[in-house]
């Protein structure tokens, strides 16, 4: 077994770093009941997470729960506010351990990459390979296997009283029995990142890919022939399902990278980057509310100028201009909020 870390509950529980989770939790909420009331009684609350973090009776698993529909329908458990600041101390030394373990080309939920990384990660690998396979996981977050992650945790910590915390929080939210991670939770994106870090290494190491990307659950993988593509595509899919317990949405994609590849919003040439579809829908609706606003005279000049450039947004870091300027000419200004 590899070195393990010597993480302790104890670093977590520190006075210090809980004061900082809580700081941290606030950004930008100070103003909002729960994290206003938790503030307000700072010392007197950090005490009581304390010695619950101490002698293991921390109250875990208490979120509200809402629904999004973009990018697509799913159902977000946002921890309350107490929980968050658990998970922001937790993640403090957690994460640094985690995120050591993965791959250069995993770009969700790290400092320093996200999603325009990837974008520019795919084109560089698009323009040296000639083919590339692409995949995702069918329900990933809700298919999460709770023993199999707690076994990877196992061989990055070593304390048993971290470990029960982590199995705890783990333990606490299932969509089936022992299967299951909540989306909205920073613990959460952590440990699925995290989860499919074998698979990268598989990828790379064991059927030697010659350049992949990950943005948590998408895989693209690019290789020099397609026989090359279909056949680590055959072995990826028996991979997740033996040692993650994970199944693939089909049908997983082999193409050629010179017909482009979709990915966070953008489709991939080796010389150019482009809007996806749904991101030239966004940009459309973008228009359209902000003109219709002003001309109710819900919003000002000023108002109006700052949705423009908040809606032009949607389409940077993509060769957009052209398509922007024929919008302009199909829908001048101020008349594409007539077809609200």
């Amino acid at each position: 077994m590899p070195k393990r870390s010597r993480v302790t509950l104890e670093d977590v529980a520190a006075w210090d770093n809980l004061t900082w989770a809580a700081y941290r939790a606030a950004r930008g909420k100070r103003t909002h009941g729960s994290a206003c009331g938790f503030m307000d009684r700072l010392d007197a609350n950090l005490t009581a997470l304390q010695r619950s973090v101490r002698d293991g009776s921390v109250d875990i698993g208490n979120a509200t729960s809402f629904r999004i529909f973009d990018p697509k329908p799913r159902t977000i458990h946002a921890p309350v506010f107490r929980e968050r600041v658990l998970h922001h101390a937790l993640m403090r030394y957690v994460g640094p351990v985690l995120e050591r373990s993965l791959v250069a080309d995993t770009f969700a939920c790290r400092v320093g990459k996200g999603a325009i990384a990837v974008v520019k990660r795919a084109q560089q690998h698009a323009r040296r390979y000639r083919w590339y396979g692409k995949l995702d996981v069918r329900q990933y977050f809700a298919s999460i296997h709770h023993a199999t992650l707690l076994t990877m945790l196992r061989h990055k910590f070593k304390d048993r009283e971290l470990l029960l915390l982590l199995e705890r929080i783990v333990a606490s939210y299932d969509t089936q029995q022992g299967r299951g991670l909540p989306i909205g939770a920073l613990t959460s994106q952590n440990f699925a990142n995290f989860y499919l870090n074998p698979f990268d290494r598989f990828l790379l190491e064991q059927q030697q890919a010659r350049g992949m990307v990950r943005y948590m659950d998408d895989v693209i993988w690019w290789c020099d022939e397609k026989n090359q593509a279909v056949s680590i595509a055959a072995a990826a899919e028996t991979f997740l399902e033996e040692r993650l317990s994970l199944q693939i949405r089909p049908p997983m994609e082999i193409n050629r990278s010179d017909r482009g590849i979709l990915i966070c919003g953008y489709r991939v040439f080796p010389g150019v980057i482009r809007l996806s579809r749904r991101r030239r829908r966004l940009y459309q609706l973008g228009r359209r509310k902000w003109e219709s606003r002003f001309r109710r005279g819900l919003i000002d000049e000023t108002q109006l100028q700052a949705g423009y450039a908040a809606t032009l947004g949607i389409t940077l870091h993509a060769e957009s201009t052209q398509w922007r300027r024929r919008q302009l000419e199909l829908y001048p200004p101020l008349e594409s909020c007539e077809q609200i």
